[in-house]
């Protein structure tokens, strides 16, 4: 019997989860959570949450060890460090480009559909929302959005730092600081390309094959992975409802539309113009990371899978994937560079503050410079919105955000896929420029 694809296995467990979710919402919408059936409900929303994060730990837990072998084993390929400054380079171009693509197209449709407003002033149910929701929120939202708020600007100076780290196996220990395990993986793959031709054959066949053992073990976690997703999107939708979108709707669409249009026409026409390659076939080589960034809202939990497919699926060698993608899952962020920059704007409009060039040409900037400087941070996308708020004076940043996170679960999801395809048109457009050639 012929085996079902992956991607129709993670497909199929999002529309069931979402289903599952619906009707258990309409059976306790007339009994209420606090009846008995409520509790039963309850415990099945604790066991998801118990299976899906036994899944995520699951896939969190391939990250380091296929991040060292992976960079460690591609890099020690090329042909000396000429030939990683010009991968590395192309790399740079790629992400600062597409991330600005998404920023601008992001400020594009704000300023046209301007969903901050209502009749052309201030929507007075919206600004009523962003009180009633900091009066509302519970103390875990409170403390996490206090947290973010504390941060300064000086303080994302420490990416740099986090590029060094002190100690480089606890780097590896802190999910945070993946930036600096791949830079340690970049310079210790270099110092193998110097070292005499016995001994560098030697350490870079080892890290090959450790590399090929994580792919094996991606494979075994990847069958899981209907499971893990099942679990993940019931609690989401059971918790969301209808009702996540009353007051925020419009916002809510604004932002979809702008990341649907990156997904669907900016990237493939990168592709297809830059990359000259099939769009669709790459789309059809990369669906269950996308459907699995989407279901897991997490692109470093997705690199494994990311690979799998750009290597497998695309035919991109291992020597551009092993640089492209785990850097890019760490630095390069199109969806969130873009929904920061809609959620800045939107939050202005509301308050009824007008951001002439110059404010939108600083959110512009500091859009893409947060969206690469805290990629690693926990609610980065949170620390970044509050930090381009405050350092643009407008009032009442807490409170906005946490308004911002009913709706922020479903945004993290879509905006993580397109995140990853962004990475892996990165990988395909430079490995076409490096005269490989493709399955696409």
């Amino acid at each position: 019997m012929k085996r079902i694809a992956a991607h129709w296995q993670i497909l199929a467990a999002l529309l069931l989860a979402t289903l599952t979710a619906l009707v258990f919402r309409g059976m306790v919408a007339g009994v209420g959570m606090d009846s008995r059936l409520g509790g039963f409900m309850e415990g099945v929303m604790a066991g998801c949450d118990f299976v899906g994060d036994l899944f995520m730990r699951a896939l969190k837990m391939l990250i380091v060890p296929l991040i060292v072998t992976s960079v460690v084993s591609g890099i020690a390929s090329l042909q000396g460090v000429q030939g990683f400054g010009r991968l590395g380079l192309k790399t740079a171009v790629f992400f600062i480009a597409t991330s600005t693509l998404s920023i601008l197209l992001g400020l594009l449709l704000v300023n046209t559909l301007r969903p901050g407003l209502s009749g052309g002033v201030p929507n007075e149910v919206i600004r009523e929302a962003f009180a009633r929701s900091g009066e509302m929120a519970d103390s875990k939202v409170l403390e996490t959005v206090g947290a973010a708020g504390s941060r300064e600007a000086d303080d994302f100076l420490g990416i740099f730092k986090a590029m060094l780290p002190e100690n480089v196996i606890s780097a590896a220990a802190n999910n945070g600081q993946m930036l600096g395990v791949i830079v340690f993986s970049i310079l210790f793959a270099v110092a193998i390309t110097r070292l005499p031709a016995t001994e560098m054959r030697t350490i870079r066949e080892f890290f090959q094959a450790a590399c090929d053992a994580m792919i094996v073990l991606t494979k075994w976690v990847m069958a899981l992975a209907p499971v893990g997703v099942f679990a993940l999107i019931l609690p989401v939708v059971f918790a969301t409802g209808a009702e996540l979108f009353t007051n925020l709707g419009k916002y809510f669409l604004t932002v979809i539309v702008a990341l649907l249009i990156h997904l669907l026409v900016v990237l493939p026409c990168v592709l297809r113009f830059v990359g000259k390659v099939n769009p669709w076939a790459h789309f059809r080589a990369v669906r269950p990371a996308l459907l699995l960034a989407f279901s897991t809202a997490s692109s470093s939990g997705t690199l494994p899978v990311t690979m799998r497919c750009v290597e497998e699926g695309a035919g991109v060698s291992k020597r551009v994937t092993s640089f492209t993608l785990p850097l890019g899952a760490t630095v390069n962020m199109d969806g969130t560079a873009l929904y920061e920059c809609v959620a800045v704007i939107f939050v202005a409009q509301v308050m009824g503050i007008e951001l002439g060039f110059g404010g939108q040409f600083f959110v512009v900037v500091a859009a893409l410079l947060t969206s690469i400087g805290v990629a690693g941070i926990p609610s980065a996308s949170l620390v970044a919105i509050l930090l381009i708020l405050q350092s643009s004076g407008i009032p009442g940043a807490e409170t906005a955000v946490v308004a911002l996170l009913s709706v922020d679960r479903l945004l993290d999801m879509t905006r993580t896929a397109v995140n990853v395809f962004s990475d892996t048109c990165a990988a395909v457009v430079i490995a076409r420029s490096e005269g490989e050639t493709l399955k696409l």
